[in-house]
């Protein structure tokens, strides 16, 4: 049975399989951006196999593209973002993860009383790597900006990569 298919409509999903969701307000710059950072990350050390990584947004909505410079960027680390679709978290998304990381403390409180189910789940990036603070979104939209989140985002998933393993690998709570 473990070589089935994860069927996402189950609520539930395989204990071998570890999972991060990275959350932002629209799902279209900082989410996608660090989703491809972390799955780098993996492929560096070697692990990618048997993670799951996605991300959504706050206040998504759906189907839209990334940001033209948040792909400009990404393309510069050689990652692609152009495939990118954004999605809204719903209760039924945030059920299939072990971590949901988020850029922004209002996040984490707007999800952990949305969803209380999920609240023991819900983090700061940030804190995987020091002391919490709030990722902002850049107020321009240019590249520089861009490549300056994108550094920000690369920084914290490599200085707080292995607190960020060992939370995704804890046992759910309740």
């Amino acid at each position: 049975m473990g070589s089935q298919p994860f069927d996402a409509g189950a609520g539930t999903k395989p204990a071998e399989m570890p999972s991060i969701l990275f959350v932002c307000s629209a799902n279209r710059r900082r989410s996608p951006m660090a989703k491809a950072l972390f799955e780098q990350a993996l492929r560096k050390r070697g692990i990618m196999a048997g993670w799951k990584v996605d991300s959504a947004g706050t206040w998504a909505e759906p189907n839209e593209p990334a940001t033209r410079y948040g792909c400009q960027a990404m393309r510069e680390r050689g990652l692609d973002l152009e495939g990118h679709r954004s999605k809204p978290t719903t209760g039924e998304l945030l059920r299939q993860f072990d971590l949901i990381l988020v850029m922004e403390n209002g996040q984490r409180e707007a999800l952990q009383i949305e969803f209380p189910e999920a609240a023991g789940r819900v983090e700061l990036l940030s804190t995987a790597a020091g002391p919490s603070y709030d990722i902002r979104e850049p107020l321009l939209e240019g590249l520089q900006d861009s490549r300056r989140l994108a550094d920000e985002l690369e920084h914290l998933i490599e200085s707080g990569f292995d607190r960020i393993l060992a939370l995704a690998r804890r046992p759910r709570p309740g």
